[in-house]
């Protein structure tokens, strides 16, 4: 509010006096003033509501001092004492631990994948569940025991099974595309151990020798068409208290008077079997069939 003053003397008096004319009001009224409370008055109503959804907000999302609900923010790492988590995007860590009380459960609608990266980014390691298949993808493959021994192994070039025992158990057993080095093939108890090429010869070799033996029954050996045993040093060596060879041929010839049926086993030079009919002296020089 601005005054003009006038100055003007009184009779009797040389001092001067104030002449106040002419008011003039500067300032907010009528509607603007309204206008001005109202923005204002709409303005603590958006800070009232703004404040009271913070609060509602932080009630839902259990938010305190150590982090939300049940998920505890530490110096060392993210810590989650109860209930489920959910990641909807990639999720980044160094190391996963579940608690001291319960198994870790990592479960996906879709695929799950596990990538282990380098620094400059590539993927170095991988792992893949889908509901049909699993696939892993690295260098090298190591699996270790719970003391930290190796329990398979591997590579580009070789697979290592650790333990001492491998056991095959399913119905049609094992099928080895290409030779398998053992230094032991065993079956189960009260069951039979088969080694079969359907379409493929069988071949057994070892620097120190092969031994195959069965102690509570019988071992046989089938082929389509033929069988060897073959030393190239050595001797073959048949030790049993019985040994028979139910097909051998018979010679046609014979010597009459042996009526007790008794025959003589003659060799071929070329190392075939046939039987001769025993007589006095020997038959198979007689009734060749080489």
């Amino acid at each position: 509010m601005v005054r003009e003053q006038y100055v003007a003397t009184t009779q009797g008096s040389s001092t001067p006096g104030l002449v106040l004319d002419n008011f003039h009001k500067i300032g907010i009224y009528g509607w603007r003033k309204r206008c001005l409370y109202l923005f204002v008055l709409l303005l603590i109503i958006i800070l009232v509501v703004n404040f009271a959804l913070t609060i509602w907000i932080f009630r839902v999302m259990w938010f305190n001092t150590e982090g939300m609900g049940h998920l505890e923010v530490h110096s060392h790492g993210v810590k989650l004492e109860n209930g489920e988590s959910e990641f909807l995007f990639p999720f980044y860590a160094l190391e996963i631990h579940s608690r001291e009380d319960s198994i870790l459960l990592v479960n996906s609608s879709e695929n799950v994948y596990l990538n282990a990266r380098s620094e400059n980014g590539d993927v170095k390691g991988r792992i893949s569940v889908g509901s049909k298949e699993a696939q892993g993808h690295a260098e090298n493959l190591l699996i270790n025991s719970h003391n930290n021994n190796m329990l398979f192994t591997a590579n580009g070039n070789q697979t290592v099974i650790g333990p001492d025992k491998l056991r095959v158990t399913g119905p049609e057993g094992a099928l080895f595309q290409n030779s398998v080095e053992v230094p032991q093939l065993k079956s189960e108890p009260l069951k039979d151990l088969r080694l079969e090429s359907p379409t493929r010869s069988l071949s057994m070799a070892a620097p120190k020798g092969v031994h195959i033996k069965a102690l509570a029954g019988n071992i046989e050996a089938s082929s389509n068409m033929d069988v060897f045993l073959q030393s190239s040093e050595g001797l073959l060596v048949l030790d049993a208290e019985t040994v028979r060879l139910p097909s051998l041929p018979l010679s046609e010839g014979g010597v009459s008077g042996n009526a007790q049926g008794l025959y003589e086993v003659c060799v071929c030079p070329s190392g075939k079997l046939f039987l001769s009919k025993a007589g006095v002296t020997s038959t198979c020089s007689e009734n060749q069939q080489c």
